[in-house]
């Protein structure tokens, strides 16, 4: 994907729309080609582009999600600038992360937001491609994976003219089934992977973790009582033969529009989200 370099990027002008986070409205002034932005309640600093693909509450709730445990090894997959990543570094203390991201312009931002948030100690990003991974991952060494994969298929969707945006949003070169395919090569025996995709897409999912996943729990974002669901976590154990479970899942918004008490406790607070 091509961008400007971030050498070339001035200091923040605009940040998040309050829907994507809850705290953009307490942000500092920006520039035109970065945004500073505030996650967890002001816990995390994320410098990303203003324009174009910009995080919103899934990477959150992706994080929340992952079963890491302190002594953990966990590879988030197409990290982008690195908002799962910082979310999982301030909620699990102790645990060693990587990120892989294709586009080496979010990658060196994603090191930039993990040096600046104090976690270069414990945190590394790596460039490069899940389709052929460098070596500095090396196989079947992760005790979790966590991604946020593009969701759309190439036939189904019109891409926007941003670059950036239409890569995280379909999928190009690597479909579903190979990213799933990817985590696998990377975890260890018995490991996790959590991933976040649209509703709709919830067969694929399916029919991708069939081979060599179990314990397969699926839990429903929903977007306020009595509405459908348009996102899933799905979270499943490699190697594993429990049977799949479908959740209650969590509701994002009350009836005045605002995020629940459940939500919030997230997207503000940093609680996992429970499965």
């Amino acid at each position: 994907m091509s961008k400007p370099s971030p050498a070339n990027l001035a200091p923040a002008k605009r940040a998040l729309a309050p829907q994507q986070t809850s705290e953009s409205e307490d942000e500092p002034a920006q520039s035109e080609s970065l945004s500073l932005d505030a996650l967890l309640g002001g816990k995390l600093r994320l410098r990303q582009p203003a324009a174009g693909y910009r995080a919103a509450i899934d990477p959150l709730l992706l994080a929340a999600a992952v079963p890491a445990k302190p002594e953990d090894r966990v590879l988030d997959a197409g990290t982008g600038v690195g908002a799962a990543l910082l979310c999982l570094a301030a909620r699990i203390s102790g645990c060693r992360l990587a990120g892989i991201e294709k586009d080496s312009d979010l990658a060196e931002l994603a090191r930039e937001n993990v040096a600046e948030n104090g976690f270069a100690a414990r945190a590394e990003i790596v460039a490069g491609d899940i389709g052929s991974p460098p070596s500095a991952l090396e196989r079947g060494t992760f005790d979790c994976v966590m991604m946020n994969p593009p969701f759309l298929e190439p036939a189904r969707a019109r891409a926007p003219t941003d670059k950036t945006r239409a890569a995280s949003m379909i999928e190009d070169g690597a479909d579903l089934a190979q990213w799933i395919g990817f985590a696998s090569a990377m975890l260890r025996d018995r490991g996790w992977l959590t991933i976040i995709h649209r509703a709709d897409r919830i067969d694929d999912l399916m029919a991708a973790l069939n081979d060599g996943f179990g314990a397969i729990a699926v839990c429903p974002l929903w977007p306020a009582e009595g509405r459908a669901a348009k996102r899933v976590i799905v979270r499943a154990r490699k190697n594993a033969a429990t049977p799949a479970m479908l959740l209650p899942g969590l509701v994002l918004h009350g009836p005045d529009g605002k995020f629940t008490a459940e939500a919030n406790a997230i997207l503000r607070g940093g609680q996992a989200l429970e499965f």
